[in-house]
């Protein structure tokens, strides 16, 4: 099977472009920059510019497309002008933010709502959903729509800020948990995301269909700043801030919390194994948070804080330090 993957790079797909490359793809990655990727063919060019696409690609055709790197409706009219006629299926990674904020009903299914009054992130994606949606019915385009939630690898902290917290800890300093901490939130391990996600690719029963792939690892906030606590070998100190007061603080943090990690998130992945029976997640985020950690811990030039950020947890721990003490 011959697959194209736009990006190929990042925190989810590098671990599919891994587990593809395991399984006997034959994988074309689409960069910028033409630096090799062990088990795939390399082709340079740039998705923002069509044809020097159109040119790494020649004649090519493709089993199956992903665009990894595709944010706004007018990234994939691109690629459905690029890839119509020259793919089975095209891919879009689309987020579990989509879903309806906050869901009225847990678990999430596939066919909960999409709507996202709260992020603007999230809006581009559904927007991209339904203009594939309208390209699978009237044209037939070859869609499937992946819905991530919070898939996360060594390099990525969880919580807002990065390093900024892990460091905070290990300085034993405050960290902000919003609310009280105790929504529950899913986790999921990007090897354990390309489990689901590979078998996918070519599949024709995934056609005009949408799928989340999550694990079945749910924790609360606060078992989340426990457990990269416990990685680090430290106690966590945690002053717990109103979601809303983060915003005002800084909007951006806040959209985020807002717009997706404020609202307990748990989904069912009946769908997913309807296709790929034997999915299982099974790392759980102790294992997950030793592993950042010790990335982190590795090379002190990946212990980088945000100053500014780090600036706002100070005076958001100075504010509600005294109104919980």
């Amino acid at each position: 099977m011959r697959v194209l993957f736009i990006g190929g790079t990042g925190i989810i797909s590098t671990a599919c472009t891994r587990l593809a490359v395991a399984r006997g793809i034959d994988l074309y990655l689409l960069k910028r920059s033409a630096s090799p990727v062990e088990g795939a063919t390399v082709l340079r060019g740039d998705i923002r510019d069509p044809a020097s696409v159109k040119e790494a690609l020649g004649d090519l055709e493709f089993d199956a497309v992903v665009d990894w790197v595709a944010f706004t409706p007018e990234h994939v009219r691109t690629d459905v002008d690029l890839f119509r006629g020259r793919t089975g299926q095209y891919v879009f990674i689309s987020s579990a933010s989509a879903y309806q904020t906050p869901p009225a009903r847990i678990p999430v299914v596939e066919s909960t709502p999409l709507r996202n009054p709260f992020w603007q992130y999230s809006r581009n994606k559904i927007a991209c959903e339904d203009l594939l949606t309208r390209a699978y019915r009237e044209d037939g385009f070859p869609a499937t729509i992946v819905r991530p939630s919070h898939t996360y690898g060594p390099t990525l902290v969880p919580f807002d800020g990065g390093w900024t917290v892990l460091g905070r800890m290990r300085a034993g300093k405050e960290i902000i948990v919003h609310g009280d901490g105790t929504s529950l939130w899913t986790l999921t391990h990007h090897d354990d995301f390309a489990k689901g996600f590979v078998p996918l690719l070519g599949h024709g029963r995934t056609l005009g269909e949408a799928f989340h792939i999550t694990s079945d690892d749910v924790l609360t906030w606060n078992q989340i700043a426990h457990a990269l606590a416990a990685a680090l070998g430290v106690e966590p100190r945690i002053v717990h801030v109103p979601s809303d007061a983060v915003a005002a603080a800084d909007p951006e943090w806040g959209a985020g919390l807002l717009g997706d990690k404020a609202h307990s998130m748990i989904f069912d992945n009946s769908k997913l194994r309807s296709v790929v029976p034997d999915y299982v997640a099974t790392i759980p985020f102790e294992r997950g948070a030793r592993e950042i950690v010790a990335w982190h811990l590795a090379d002190p030039a990946r212990q980088v804080a945000d100053e500014r950020l780090d600036a706002v947890m100070d005076r958001l721990a100075d504010t509600y330090r005294s109104a919980v003490a």
